[in-house]
């Protein structure tokens, strides 16, 4: 017979392992699902426009947003001109300056972000990550973003950004991208 002494250090650790099992993140694939290429500096250039929203660990969606994209390249630096605009009728604007340091990586700045933003393309997938003091209604909260982006056409792409705060998980950000 199972003790009490046993059985809740048991739960707990049964109850730690399903968490852990449920907030498994993406890797950078070493197989690819298709043969397109993400290139950023190609998929970017010009107008592209975002539909998102945030949902928290709970399952809740307290926002939801658009973003107008503009989007630069001048053959070593990429920028991009976001302005969001909320479902309550906010609006920010994030200009990030990204460059590209090797055949598959990138670094990045935009005000907020916190030192460097650093990412790497692989296949069709991107890899994006980054601390930023993200605006929020009382003021600023600092979070760290693991962004993930895979480009399902030519004209579409998919993002998924988990959000945490002190390594515990806040939410995800999921952002459908389609070019104009």
């Amino acid at each position: 017979m199972i003790t009490r002494r046993f059985l809740i250090p048991t739960l707990a650790i049964v109850g730690l392992a399903a968490l852990t099992a449920c907030s498994a993140k993406p890797r950078v694939p070493k197989t690819f699902l298709s043969d397109r290429q993400l290139n950023l500096e190609e998929f970017f250039a010009g107008k592209t426009v975002a539909y998102g929203q945030f949902q928290d660990v709970l399952g809740n969606v307290p926002r939801r947003f658009t973003v107008d994209i503009e989007g630069t390249w001048d053959g070593k630096i990429l920028t991009l001109v976001e302005d969001f605009v909320y479902d309550d009728g906010a609006t920010e604007q994030r200009i990030w300056t990204l460059k590209k340091t090797g055949e598959d990586t990138w670094t990045g700045t935009a005000p907020g972000v916190l030192g460097t933003a650093s990412g790497i393309e692989r296949g069709d997938t991107f890899n994006w990550t980054y601390k930023i003091d993200l605006p929020v209604k009382d003021g600023t909260m600092r979070v760290d973003f693991d962004d993930w982006m895979w480009l399902l056409s030519e004209d579409r792409l998919l993002n998924r950004a988990y959000v945490s705060r002190y390594g515990v998980r806040l939410g995800e950000v999921i952002l459908f991208f389609e070019k104009n």
